[in-house]
């Protein structure tokens, strides 16, 4: 059954940033996110530059292009380019700015699909999961999360870092995957013992970290398969108070997959009380997203559309479809 909420406009008394402030914000989270050179707002930084009363060279070397009818720095594309295609890469890093000014910083794949898995990329929904997990730091602080499908660790990292939970677990199943969460883990200050380090997650191995000091949360790493984990494994992982996934109805039969291990953590707490469930969709088939939605309702899960984030804080499509579903399992 579907309930929905009305999206929250943002408030007019909001201290609202430069034009200037805000291209540049655009352009430093765009270039530390690895954003292709043609995708930065080359438009945005050409009209402020015209506005101005400086004559700035890069407004002279922008307009020489106009001139000449070629795109914007396409002479520094190619040249890039030229370097780029010296030598070959399957791995890059990206950064990701917080409020803090603190950054998080990933160990990505350079293709999309890599090694048998999508999960060595970071997704759109991971990025509009984080910035709503930001401005709703209270669903997070002091409680047992449970992330489903951890991928590169983004979500999971940002909430580790600003939304101060008591434990946090992250999970996938693909062993390449594990591998390259936990190096990204460690790279952003959260440490795995010593005896781990330099050997990967093994099945069913579960392994903790703690952020330096006594204000970090415990972090666990999980291999899990939702198709054979069982209750007693999901009560073995801090009883999650909220559950969360990013970009993981794509497939019918993972659909299906998903919908099983959500109806076993609706039992596996001790206390009886089910656990908050939020879901980050991407929605490139409404058919895909219509059948996830029809699935819940036959196994008596209701769902509800939560507010967007208020704030783009990451650089990813903002054509794409995205929403978070909160599920009352």
């Amino acid at each position: 059954m579907e309930e929905q909420e009305p999206r929250q406009e943002r408030a007019a008394c909001e201290p609202k940033e430069a034009p200037e402030e805000s291209v540049a914000l655009r352009f430093q989270r765009g270039f530390l996110a690895g954003k292709r050179l043609r995708d930065l707002p080359w438009e945005d930084l050409e009209q402020i530059l015209k506005n101005s009363e400086d004559s700035s060279p890069l407004l002279t070397v922008l307009q020489k292009h106009e001139s000449m009818g070629a795109e914007p720095l396409e002479q520094l594309y190619e040249a890039i380019g030229d370097v780029l295609n010296t030598e070959e890469t399957t791995q890059c890093y990206k950064s990701y700015l917080l409020p803090s000014g603190d950054a998080i910083t990933l160990c990505e794949s350079v293709a999309i699909i890599s090694r048998g898995t999508t999960g060595l990329v970071t997704w759109d929904a991971g990025l509009y999961l984080a910035e709503w997990a930001l401005e709703n730091s209270a669903v997070f602080c002091n409680r047992s999360v449970l992330e489903l499908g951890s991928g590169t660790g983004l979500t999971g990292i940002a909430i580790s870092k600003a939304c101060r939970p008591r434990t946090y677990t992250f999970s996938d199943h693909h062993e390449c995957v594990l591998q390259q969460l936990s190096e990204n883990i460690r790279l952003n200050g959260l440490f795995l013992p010593p005896e781990t380090r330099g050997h990967g997650v093994a099945k069913q191995e579960i392994c903790e970290a703690e952020l330096p000091g006594s204000q970090g949360p415990e972090i666990t790493i999980a291999e899990l398969d939702w198709n054979l984990v069982t209750k007693d494994r999901l009560a073995e992982l801090q009883s999650p108070d909220v559950v969360i996934a990013a970009d993981v109805v794509y497939d019918p039969e993972l659909t299906q997959s998903l919908i099983g291990i959500l109806q076993k953590l609706s039992s596996c707490n001790g206390d009886g009380e089910a656990p908050e469930v939020y879901i980050a969709c991407t929605i490139r088939n409404p058919d895909t997203y219509c059948r996830f939605q029809t699935e819940l309702g036959k196994v008596g899960i209701r769902w509800q559309v939560v507010p967007s984030p208020q704030k783009k804080l990451f650089s990813y499509d903002q054509h794409a479809n995205i929403t978070i579903l909160r599920l009352h399992v």
